[in-house]
C-alpha cells in the first residue's frame, strides 16, 4: 500500500496536535495522586508554595462589589500566585448595601473566582472555599440545627450523621468544599465561654459523635462524596480546660490527661 505525502503530513499533524494537548502530569486525573503531587511541587516557586498555605478572609471583601459580585480589580494582588483557601464566601461585605449572599449569589461568586484563578495564574491550582458549619451552614437561607451541645444530648450518633450530611450538602451547594467543624473540644471548665460549641464533657460521647459528624460531612466511609465537604476537627487539644476559664489561656494538663481525655 502506497502512502501519499499528503496522508503522511496529515497523520504527523494529528500526532503533533495530540501531543500538544496532552495535559501536564499534575493536571492529568489518570495519573497516580502521588505522582501528580510531586510533579506539581517540582514546578512551584517558593512564593506559590507559600500562597497555598494562606487564607483570605477579611481581604476577601476586596474581591467583591456591593452587589456581592466578583470584581477582578484587586485579584492580581491577592490571587496572583494562587491561594490556598478563601474563607466564608457566603458572607457579604458587612455593609448596609451588601448583606450576606444568597445561595445562588455565593455559588456564582465562588465559580467566578475559580474561573479567574484557572485563567490568570501560572499553575491554575483550584481554590478551596471553607464555611463555618458547627450546627448548620452559617449562611443566608441555610438550615440552623440545635447547637452542638444540644445535638450531643441526643446520644444518637446515627441522627448526628444524618444532620451533618444535610449541612454538608447545603455548604457544597453554595460552592464551598470544606466545613470548619466538628468541634471536639472536651468541656472541662464551665467558666469557659464556649461550652455550647462543644459536645460536652464525656470523651467517649464526643469521640462517638465526632466520628459520626465526620461521616456525615464527608458522605461515607471512604473519601468525600461529590455533594459533601471535607470535615475539619477543631479546635485544639486541651482547648476546653483553659486556666481560669479564659479562652485560649494555657491548659495545665499532663501527658496522661492529654491522651486519656483530649486526644481520645
Amino acid at each position: 500500500m502506497k502512502i501519499t505525502s499528503s496522508v503522511l503530513s496529515l497523520s504527523l499533524l494529528i500526532g503533533a496536535a495530540a501531543q500538544a494537548e496532552a495535559p501536564l502530569p499534575y493536571k492529568d486525573p489518570k495519573q497516580p495522586t502521588e505522582a501528580r503531587v510531586q510533579d506539581l511541587l517540582s514546578r512551584m516557586t517558593l512564593d506559590e508554595k507559600v500562597a497555598q498555605l494562606e487564607t483570605l478572609w477579611e481581604k476577601r471583601k476586596q474581591l467583591e462589589n456591593d452587589k456581592t459580585e466578583f470584581t477582578p480589580e484587586h485579584a492580581k494582588a491577592l490571587l496572583g500566585n494562587g491561594i490556598g483557601e478563601i474563607a466564608r464566601p457566603a458572607e457579604g461585605k458587612a455593609s448596609a448595601t451588601s448583606p450576606n449572599k444568597t445561595p445562588l449569589q455565593t455559588a456564582v461568586y465562588t465559580n467566578a473566582i475559580q474561573k479567574w484563578v484557572k485563567e490568570n495564574t501560572r499553575l491554575s491550582i483550584p481554590v478551596i472555599f471553607h464555611e463555618e458549619a458547627l450546627h448548620g451552614h452559617a449562611g443566608r437561607n441555610s438550615t440552623s440545627f440545635p447547637q452542638a451541645i444540644g445535638l450531643a444530648s441526643t446520644w444518637n450518633p446515627e441522627l448526628l450523621q444524618e444532620t451533618y450530611s444535610v449541612i454538608a450538602q447545603e455548604v457544597r451547594a453554595h460552592g464551598a468544599q470544606q466545613a470548619l467543624a466538628p468541634i471536639l473540644d472536651v468541656a472541662r471548665d464551665p467558666r469557659w465561654g464556649r461550652i455550647e460549641e462543644t459536645m460536652g464533657e464525656d470523651p467517649y460521647l464526643i469521640a462517638a459523635m465526632g466520628v459520626s459528624a465526620v461521616k456525615g460531612f464527608q458522605g461515607g466511609e471512604n473519601g468525600v462524596a461529590k455533594d459533601h465537604v471535607v470535615a475539619t476537627l477543631k479546635h485544639l487539644a486541651g482547648h476546653g480546660e483553659p486556666t481560669g476559664g479564659l479562652n485560649i489561656a494555657p491548659t495545665p494538663v499532663g501527658e496522661h490527661g492529654l491522651r486519656e481525655i483530649f486526644l481520645f
